[in-house]
């Protein structure tokens, strides 16, 4: 759903990071929210980006979201830095959760600078509830490491922080996570590299969900075959050739559907499947989820089938 929220308050919590309260203009409750969640901005310059929830969810007053300024911004976290001051209304989308804190009998959060936004809402969450929860939070050095103090404070000596520049580069991650206890669940969100890094030394005891801020580079396919998409309301017929999304072709034949990242990470184009084998490409859905094969992310992910009918 979309709503205009207003920005209430701007605080500048650590280098090149923003926090930004939003707030209903009426001063009505806001929905909602477990960690994990996140908005999708429509900024002004036509671009549309996704921010972690980053406060209380308790607190149905306002959202907040925290935004690191990238050197090399896209038009989205340079647009929020300039642009984005109180009493500015906002366009957002959501929240939605591709990223929810599961049960387990043990945690371990694992942030790699701004990365730390979804996981900051985890850590309280399972403090509160008494859970047995580590977090190791990495970053360049601890003048840029947002909500740092209020984490140490919260978890005490369950949180360990690695700044690079105090350790003389990054974390050893074999060692961190060869001495995880079976039946441990990691959370990490961070820089391609961390999560590349995470993957690779995490023991088959462990499990882990991860949150990307771009998709890794893809993998050349040969299976780029075309197909053809049916929309089962109307009954129209989409052909879908090789080289061309799902997404982009439904656009040229006048079926517009939400979308924001185009490369399979926020889950804002996510349509139900009725019928079709689904060739899934994204890194949202999990295991389960593409096995069941009723739903997709269309600005990615493509069809091994002849035909794929989706629910537009």
């Amino acid at each position: 759903m979309t709503r205009t929220v207003r920005v209430h308050r701007t605080t500048w919590l650590a280098d090149g990071v923003v926090q930004l309260e939003f707030r209903d203009p009426t001063g009505a409750d806001l929905p909602g929210w477990e960690p994990g969640a996140h908005l999708s901005l429509r900024l002004g310059n036509g671009v549309v980006r996704e921010y972690s929830l980053c406060g209380d969810p308790d607190d149905r007053r306002g959202w907040t979201v925290a935004v690191l300024r990238e050197p090399n911004s896209r038009g989205g976290s340079a647009w929020v830095h300039e642009r984005l001051t109180a009493g500015t209304p906002v366009e957002v989308d959501g929240p939605r959760n591709d990223f929810p804190l599961e049960p387990a009998a043990r945690h371990l959060l694992v942030a790699g600078g701004i990365g730390v936004t979804p996981l900051r809402p985890m850590a309280a969450r399972l403090a509160a509830a008494g859970a047995d929860w580590r977090m190791l939070y990495c970053g360049r050095s601890r003048a840029n490491m947002a909500f740092l103090d209020e984490l140490v404070e919260l978890g005490g000596d369950r949180v360990r922080v690695h700044a690079d520049d105090e350790h003389g580069g990054p974390p050893e991650l074999a060692a961190e996570l060869a001495a995880l206890e079976p039946g441990t669940l990691v959370h990490c969100c961070g820089p391609e590299p961390l999560l590349a890094a995470v993957e690779s030394a995490l023991p088959e005891t462990a499990e882990l969900r991860v949150e990307r801020f771009r998709a890794p580079e893809p993998v050349a396919s040969t299976e780029d075959g075309s197909f053809e998409v049916v929309c089962a309301s109307s009954g129209v017929r989409v052909p879908v050739e090789p080289g061309t999304t799902v997404l982009d072709a439904l656009a040229a034949a006048g079926v517009e559907v939400p979308s924001s990242c185009r490369e399979g990470v926020c889950g804002t184009c996510e349509t139900k499947v009725v019928g079709g084998r689904v060739d899934h490409r994204d890194h949202v859905l999990g295991p389960a989820e593409r096995e069941a094969g009723d739903t997709m992310m269309i600005c990615v992910s493509r069809c091994r089938s002849a035909e794929l009918v989706l629910d537009l």
